[in-house]
C-alpha cells in the first residue's frame, strides 16, 4: 500500500503557467524513489506539492488513505514528512546536536533526553560525538548534509523528502549519503524521495519517476 500517492495532479503557477499535468505517483515504505527531468520539469515544485507547503491546482494528494489538504499543514511536516533542503537550511551558530534538538522540540515529540536521543541519530548517519559537538560551519558537506538527515529524522517520519541531497558534494560523498538513504529505506523501512539532476543518484534507487518539460 502506497504511504503518499499523486492522482491526476496538475500545478499552475497563478493559475496561468501549467508547471505539471496529470501527474500519478505512487510511493511506498521500503523504497528510495528518484524524480528527475530536465530544468523546469518541475522536479522542486513536485516536492513542494509532496511536503505540503503548496496544494495541487487539480487533482489530490494523499498521505495513505486521507487527502493532505485536510491535514494540518504544520502537523504534517512536523510529524508525517521530514524535508532535507538544497542549503541544508541549519542553523549555523548552532552545534549538529543542538540542530537535532531544536527540531525535536518544534515537532512536539516527547523525549525525555533529547540530547542523547540526537546523539543516537547522528550516530546513525555516521557522526560521532566529537562532530555532533561542533557547531555547523566548523563541519564539511558531506557532514552538514549528515545534520540534515537526521534533522529529518529527529521526529521519526514515514516519508523522508530530499532535494538535490547530493548536489554540492564529491563522489565519494555521494555514494555515502545515498547509502545512508538506502539503508533508512531497505532497513529503516522509510519512503526516500530524492529530487536530483544527478545520474548516479537514478543509478541507486529503487524506482525512478521522470518529469517531462511542459515548456516549449
Amino acid at each position: 500500500m502506497s504511504v503518499l500517492s499523486l492522482n491526476n495532479v496538475s500545478y499552475s503557477y497563478e493559475g496561468k503557467t501549467k508547471v505539471l499535468d496529470n501527474i500519478n505517483y505512487s510511493f511506498e515504505k521500503g523504497k528510495v524513489y528518484a524524480i528527475v527531468g530536465r530544468s523546469g520539469a518541475g522536479k522542486t515544485t513536485l516536492l513542494s506539492l509532496l511536503s505540503g507547503l503548496v496544494s495541487p491546482t487539480e487533482g489530490e494528494i494523499n498521505f495513505g488513505n486521507t487527502n493532505v489538504r485536510k491535514i494540518d499543514r504544520y502537523l504534517f511536516r512536523s510529524k508525517y514528512v521530514g524535508v532535507i533542503f538544497q542549503a541544508y537550511n541549519l542553523l549555523p551558530h548552532l552545534t549538529a546536536e543542538e540542530n537535532v534538538e531544536m527540531s525535536m522540540r518544534a515537532s512536539g515529540k516527547k523525549i525525555p533526553n533529547k540530547r542523547a536521543e540526537a546523539k543516537r541519530i547522528l550516530q546513525s548517519v555516521g557522526l560521532d560525538e566529537s562532530l555532533a559537538k561542533r557547531r555547523i560551519l566548523k563541519l564539511s558537506g558531506g557532514e552538514q548534509q549528515r545534520v540534515a538527515i537526521a534533522r529529518a529524522l529527529s521526529f521519526n517520519p514515514n516519508v523522508i523528502l530530499a532535494d538535490e541531497p547530493t548536489g554540492n558534494l564529491d563522489l565519494t560523498t555521494q555514494e555515502e549519503i545515498m547509502n545512508i538513504f538506502k539503508d533508512l529505506a531497505h532497513s529503516g523501512n522509510k519512503c526516500i524521495i530524492i529530487v536530483s539532476h544527478n545520474p548516479e543518484v537514478s543509478q541507486m534507487a529503487d524506482e525512478v519517476y521522470e518529469l517531462a518539460s511542459l515548456r516549449k
